[in-house]
């Protein structure tokens, strides 16, 4: 008998899951709140980057089912919220799409199912939010009429080399039944499965996989203001210091950081520190600090080379490239290509860009911009180009070439003063 999964929300996270379940035979219900995303899956369209409008196909082809009924989750063996967790006043993770999510499951939910929390959040979230609505909702009792866990979603986006597959994935239950079911339904498709201990362990392990990165970026970046200040060029640091076989972990400088994870996760682990220790996590806070400064820094570059020329922010076009927050995808998530826009605004410069994967970028405030058609043509019409996002359409070299002014935040290009 075909087993059945329901996989809350099909977005960046959900969607790519429910591809590797549905291929590997299970019948999966993809339930989302909304009826257009609903409508493009059941039409074979995809709306996230990873996944291609043939691989929606494929998914619907091995009986793969979009759709906003959330009684799919009353004939489903395992149910997996995979909702956001944005961040609300004052740093703390604004929880309401979990709590929506486990309200909506705690109505629906057979007896005898797992519910797996994906969502990255505070540590406790599971045990002291969840359960206690699918509880109230459900009039089960966790453990023993139904089963819980967390499993921190690890998606890479734009990512050729890691999926869902071959990336390990861990896995912490309410109780060693509810660790056994985890593992049971991940290794149906996913080569590697590491049960931890509890669920706690499983939140704040995903917690510091992305501190660890913030804190590392930042340190990087401000030893890029420092060799920029030195005279030093912080690239070539990087290249000598990569060369040691051990003991060194490579990270680069850049405008800042983006995407769902990196600005946001360690924030999860600050917050829950303040609120129940009562004291500050500095490495977490000092990192945050650092790294929402460099797009202000960029600005600060790109005004010190148009007054070598000269020249003024204020009135000068200023042509930003790549606004994405990784390359090669057409996520905008946190980049921190806003900010810099929105100071360069704020300055009263011309702002234009360029993105092959983004037609209309919306900076805010209700601005949008349109992406210049012809490359060549806004390259040379600029008073200085901003490569904020190496997108492999790029040729950085010519581009430099064909610019009157140019600044390189990727690190890309040879000449060192036109690096940041």
């Amino acid at each position: 008998m075909t087993k059945t999964v329901t996989v809350v929300g099909q977005g960046y996270v959900g969607l790519p899951l429910a591809q590797e379940a549905s291929l590997s035979g299970w019948k999966v219900f993809g339930l989302d709140v909304s009826e257009a995303t609903v409508a493009k899956l059941n039409s074979g369209e995809s709306h996230v980057d990873d996944l291609s409008n043939g691989d929606i196909e494929e998914m619907l082809d091995k009986g793969y089912e979009a759709t906003t009924d959330a009684g799919v989750v009353g004939q489903s063996d395992v149910v997996v919220i995979c909702v956001p967790t944005p961040l609300g006043e004052a740093g703390a993770p604004d929880l309401v799409y979990v709590e929506s999510a486990s309200a909506t499951v705690g109505e629906n939910i057979k007896s005898g199912a797992l519910v797996v929390l994906e969502s990255t959040t505070y540590p406790g979230t599971t045990e002291d939010i969840c359960v206690p609505i699918l509880e109230a909702k459900s009039g089960l009792k966790a453990g023993r009429d139904f089963y819980v866990s967390f499993s921190p979603e690890r998606v890479n986006p734009g990512s050729e080399k890691f999926g869902i597959k071959n990336t390990p994935k861990l896995v912490g239950g309410i109780n060693a039944t509810a660790a056994e079911k985890t593992v049971e339904f991940y290794e149906s498709f996913v080569d590697e499965v590491v049960p931890l201990s509890g669920v706690k362990e499983a939140e704040t392990a995903k917690l510091l996989e992305n501190t660890f990165r913030h804190v590392n970026i930042a340190l990087v970046n401000e030893m890029a203001r420092v060799c920029h200040e030195l005279q030093i060029d912080i690239w070539e640091v990087i290249r000598g210091a990569a060369t040691k076989p051990f003991g060194f972990m490579k990270f680069t400088p850049g405008a800042g950081v983006g995407g769902h994870c990196i600005p946001i996760d360690p924030n999860y682990l600050s917050y829950e520190v303040r609120r129940r220790l009562g004291y500050p996590l500095r490495f977490v806070e000092l990192a945050q600090e650092i790294n929402n400064s460099m797009p202000s820094y960029v600005v600060e570059r790109i005004a010190e080379k148009l007054n070598d020329q000269k020249k003024a922010v204020n009135g000068s076009t200023v042509l930003l490239l790549g606004v994405t927050y990784k390359p090669n995808i057409a996520d905008q998530r946190e980049s921190p290509a806003i900010p810099v826009a929105r100071e360069l605004l704020k300055r009263r410069a011309n702002v234009r860009f360029h993105d092959p994967f983004v037609p209309v970028w919306n900076i805010g405030s209700g601005e949008s911009l349109t992406s210049e058609q012809d490359l060549q043509e806004a390259v040379s019409d600029a008073d200085i180009v901003v490569l904020l996002q190496a997108h492999s359409p790029y040729d950085a070299s010519a581009l430099q070439k064909g610019s009157s002014l140019f600044l390189d935040t990727c690190g890309i290009i040879d000449e060192s003063s036109d690096r940041l």
